[in-house]
């Protein structure tokens, strides 16, 4: 399928550094013996597969049928055990309880408007035990407001090429990335176009703090660069590291 060869082209042209980077981050915050760990939009499962590597139990959800095909041919060729679930991460209700959720990549910048937003974060509170971790990244709105805007990146081989151009909308913080595949079919010799749009949006840290209180989480820090400096006003991502708290009566939000 065409879809998963842009998956596996998408995989190629992610800065491997940032997969290892991600996993400093997680096993500063949470180890292996801690528990179950949902590793939510998890996309083609490059980040799961090297989480399980490292001895943690782990599993995935992803809105994608076709990336979780690419996850699960990625776990069997490790041979490695990971279950994976299609599902909108607004809505856990089918899954269990977890002792930590990540959402890595900017997952989180995909939902469309702050009520989804909020609604991922009292999804994941529900499905956490109690002090359980909740770690992620989302975009700065510096990155969205001084960086994505007109941004432009081209790839090329002789198999396939790739254009990547962003553009500023009429939302505050919002960004429609357009991404051009060119892919070469062995079968025809020719080169078949794949275009993509993908639409992306951030929010003022202060009003990411009075959702994630709202849902539940007690003890959140903000950092920058994979939690090694502090947030400064040109940092281009925040890094979260949420504790989930009681309610009173001691139920879990």
């Amino acid at each position: 399928m065409i879809y998963t060869t842009f998956a596996q082209l998408y995989d190629e042209l992610m800065d491997q550094t940032i997969y290892d980077n991600w996993l400093d981050f997680l096993g500063g915050r949470f180890s292996p013996d801690q528990g179950l760990l949902l590793d939510l939009g998890c996309g083609s499962g490059a980040l799961t597969v090297l989480i399980k590597k490292r001895g943690y139990q782990v599993e995935g959800l992803d809105l994608s049928e076709e990336m979780l095909s690419l996850a699960a041919q990625r776990t069997a060729e490790a041979k490695l055990d990971v279950p994976f679930y299609q599902g909108d991460m607004t809505d856990l209700s089918s899954l269990g309880e977890y002792a930590g959720v990540i959402s890595s990549l900017d997952s989180l910048c995909y939902l469309p408007d702050p009520a989804a937003v909020q609604l991922a974060f009292s999804q994941v509170a529900a499905h956490l035990q109690k002090g359980g971790r909740f770690l992620f990244d989302v975009h700065s709105t510096y990155q969205m407001d001084t960086i994505f805007p007109d941004y432009m990146y081209n790839f090329q081989t002789d198999e396939q090429a790739f254009l990547w151009h962003s553009y500023p909308t009429d939302v505050d913080h919002a960004i429609e990335h357009e991404l051009t595949f060119f892919i070469l079919d062995h079968s025809t010799g020719q080169f078949e176009r794949l275009n993509e749009y993908h639409y992306e949006r951030t929010y003022p840290l202060q009003k990411y703090l009075k959702w994630l209180k709202e849902a539940g989480f007690t003890q959140i820090t903000v950092t920058a660069d994979f939690g090694r400096q502090a947030v400064k006003s040109d940092s281009i991502r925040w890094f979260f590291d949420c504790r989930l708290g009681e309610k009173p009566g001691g139920k879990l939000e």
